[in-house]
């Protein structure tokens, strides 16, 4: 099968197109003939040298996938031969083949595309098990959302926002911030010309929000400790400006605060798939509604696999980046 793969550490020029060896599905998991791939950050840690596989997991990069179900253990799971589903994997969404436990899977949405879907499957685990489990994000409470108009970002916005709740956002222009805006945020904070913290304050009357997913980590955690409510919980899932914060432990005694963290790529299969159950069944709706929209800002094809980590570490993006690996016959393939 064509492959891409990460040739030595380095920039997105490392990645090349190769030829790789079928992936032999194992007990419990499901072949997918992969249609097409979501792009993530991990993907560019995983390129850099920093964010290794876990053990068993393939070293090509890619943690989502969307196509057809070619084989594997199906019995007794309720999948069958030619469905299409889309999937979260530990690695090697970015190839025309791809092993898939079986209760990672989930349906395509009717009316949405392979590429809208091959979208969904890290970005909704992720904010699901980190502002709905880990958070515990409860009616009437409120989100501030960091990136909000990363792939994480728009999607804890449109999640937060179709279940009632208040929702805030960073990001880094004018634009940026419309777009969070039209997705359901109450109000975008420009964070290149304004305080989060004086305008959070100030859009909740002093009180703060409740949550807040947190993708930058290092000096924003103290400025975030200052912009919880009482009982907030502040959610770290990535550490973009550092791994280091000098926190006020007196405020977090104080006012009863919680700072907690994720990573969900070595987690076990259980898990994930106690995500996926709750996905099915409380988020498939709304996506099926069309009351959560895609984001898709561009696809490529899967030699331009390169081209597309060099987007995504450029920040100009709103939503989504995807990867074409096997387009379907009428459809244009990217663009």
């Amino acid at each position: 099968m064509k492959a891409i793969e990460i040739a030595a550490p380095g920039g997105p020029e490392v990645l090349r197109a190769c030829e790789r060896p079928r992936p032999q599905p194992g007990a419990g998991e499901a072949l997918i003939r992969v249609i097409a791939a979501g792009v993530n950050r991990p993907d560019v840690l995983q390129r850099r040298g920093a964010y290794p596989p876990p053990p068993g997991a393939p070293d090509i990069p890619g943690l989502e996938v969307a196509g057809v179900i070619e084989g594997g253990d199906l019995e007794g799971s309720g999948w069958r031969v030619g469905d299409a589903v889309c999937a979260l994997v530990a690695g090697g969404g970015y190839a025309e083949y791809c092993a898939a436990p079986v209760g990672q899977l989930l349906p395509v949405p009717r009316g949405w595309s392979f590429a809208e879907a091959a979208g969904l499957p890290e970005t909704f685990f992720t904010v699901w098990s980190n502002v709905f489990d880990r958070a515990q994000l409860a009616p009437g409470e409120s989100l501030l959302v960091q990136g909000g108009a990363s792939g994480i970002g728009v999607t804890a916005i449109q999640l937060a926002a179709a279940f009632g709740h208040p929702v805030f956002a960073t990001a880094g222009s004018e634009e940026k911030c419309r777009a969070c805006e039209q997705l359901g945020a109450r109000r975008a904070i420009d964070y290149r010309r304004e305080d989060f913290v004086a305008v959070v304050k100030e859009m909740t009357g002093g009180r703060g929000v409740d949550v807040i997913l947190d993708m930058v980590a290092g000096d924003y955690v103290p400025r975030e400790i200052e912009c919880l409510a009482d009982d907030g919980r502040l959610v770290i899932i990535a550490v973009q400006g550092g791994t280091r914060a000098q926190v006020d432990c007196g405020a977090v005694l104080r006012r009863r605060l919680t700072i907690t963290g994720s990573t969900l790529r070595p987690r076990p299969v259980e898990f994930k798939a106690a995500i996926a159950r709750r996905l099915r069944s409380v988020v498939w709706p709304l996506l099926e509604s069309k009351r959560i929209e895609p984001v898709l800002f561009r696809r490529f094809a899967l030699a331009e696999a390169s081209a597309a980590h060099a987007l995504m570490e450029s920040g100009q993006h709103i939503g989504k980046i995807v990867l074409d690996v096997t387009p379907q016959a009428g459809e244009v393939p990217y663009h």
